[in-house]
């Protein structure tokens, strides 16, 4: 099989959360447990930090990656759901797995696919480790799926384990309350492990420092360890003043969404932790992989403009939380009127997110190609019951159309609701 036809075939022969959702999702670790015996454990012989949390793991992710890079490790990155191309979920200094990568190890394991019968994320997990144990990297960064005790990335045992936060989000799968879905992502914790949590939230406290002490795991609050205390947009960046031991260290951060100001806390708490480990990370090395993630890892959708006249952004928001926080951007800068196109999945909290958002904008209902998606008209008619009105797309690219043929050169387009509907803008058609 070429690459297309390999991709083809894990698409097709293996359960896709995010095609299908909770029918694909494996309720244990049997299966990573099984396939990476079957490719003698690589995960088991590289070292690698672990990240998990509702909202800002990705975020995190790419910026410690973008940081280890430049303090010259070789650096792994995993993560998922991919926007564009299935290689983007497997990383090493910034490039994606090579296609032929891809080809020789779905080949080598097709025999163990029928035995064992894996999701697509399993052979996913599986795939990146062997990469990376191959490759030689110093250090991977992997990102959660979904959860954190029973995701099939909890096989590991890293020299840092951090979770961003707790939100409403997957509660099908992960519980019903806070507690529930925080002693989930605490499953990250292992035995004698630091853990870094990046935020202090009432339900989710106890039970990380229960856990923590249960498996004699330090633990650093990053917003008490590394506080941030003020932040501005200057030329096009985002900068923060973040104290660590009783002085004010500033940092510039290619990423100039609010909400980062939170995950640069959880990543300057990391890296101290780091270096107590024996990693040796310059101050300069910290400054230079903050101000340049983007580049480094090539992340994108998190407050993403990518048009001007009128202003298009992309964000792939699409809980309670994630929404709240877009909002509280939306605050802080200046448009004539807002444009919301949006799409969602159907296993969201599609009324309690369409209740946040604003009565004045103009939206733009839409969906993502693929059968977990909420249709179009169905999220309109949601819409509707919480005052919000607007026109109805079968495609993202024709409702972004649309939404430029109606906004003035000083308003403001959203497109929000979905990772999935991010992933399908035609990001090309839109920068011309």
């Amino acid at each position: 099989m070429n690459y297309q036809e390999t991709i083809a075939y894990l698409y097709e022969k293996l359960p896709l959360f995010s095609r299908i959702g909770e029918a694909a999702y494996k309720k244990d670790l049997h299966n990573t447990i099984a396939l990476c015996e079957k490719i003698q454990n690589p995960h088991q012989k590289i070292k690698t930090i672990h990240i998990a949390g509702t909202n800002g793991k990705g975020s995190v992710s790419h910026m410690l990656a973008a940081i280890l890079q430049q303090a010259g490790y070789k650096t792994g990155l995993y993560t998922s759901p991919h926007l564009y191309d299935f290689r983007e979920r497997i990383k090493i200094n910034g490039e994606m797995i090579s296609e032929n990568a891809v080809i020789n190890f779905t080949k080598a394991i097709n025999p163990w696919i029928e035995e064992i019968s894996p999701s697509f994320f399993e052979v996913t997990v599986a795939m990146a480790f062997d990469y990376f144990y191959k490759s030689e990297v110093d250090i991977a960064v992997i990102e959660t799926g979904l959860g954190g005790r029973l995701d099939s990335t909890n096989v590991i045992n890293p020299v840092l384990s951090i979770i961003t936060n707790i939100g409403w989000d997957h509660m099908n799968l992960l519980g019903n309350s806070l507690e529930a879905i925080s002693y989930e992502k605490a499953g990250i914790i292992k035995e004698n492990t630091p853990v870094v949590i990046g935020k202090k939230q009432e339900e989710s406290w106890p039970v990380f420092t229960l856990i923590a002490k249960q498996k004699n795991a330090t633990i650093q609050l990053a917003s008490t360890n590394c506080p941030v205390k003020e932040y501005k947009w200057k030329e096009n960046l985002l900068e923060v003043a973040i104290e660590k031991e009783n002085s004010l260290h500033s940092y510039q951060l290619d990423l100039t969404g609010v909400y980062q100001v939170e995950n640069i806390s959880t990543v300057c708490c990391a890296v101290d932790q780091l270096r107590k480990n024996g990693f040796s990370i310059s101050e300069e090395s910290l400054i230079k992989g903050l101000r340049n993630v983007s580049t480094i890892t090539g992340f994108q959708g998190r407050w993403e403009k990518i048009a001007n006249n009128p202003s298009v952004i992309l964000d792939v928001a699409h809980n309670v939380d994630g929404i709240r926080q877009v909002l509280r951007q939306l605050e802080m800068i200046d448009y004539n009127h807002l444009h919301i196109v949006i799409g969602m999945v159907k296993d969201k909290e599609i009324e309690k997110v369409l209740s946040l958002l604003p009565k004045t904008a103009t939206y733009y209902f839409t969906q993502a190609q693929l059968p977990r998606a909420l249709p179009a008209q169905d999220l309109e008619a949601s819409a509707k019951k919480t005052g919000l009105t607007g026109f109805v797309f079968n495609a993202v690219n024709s409702a972004i159309e649309e939404a430029q043929k109606n906004a003035r050169i000083d308003d403001l387009i959203l497109v929000c609701g979905s990772l999935f509907i991010i992933g399908e803008v035609d990001r090309v058609k839109l920068s011309q």
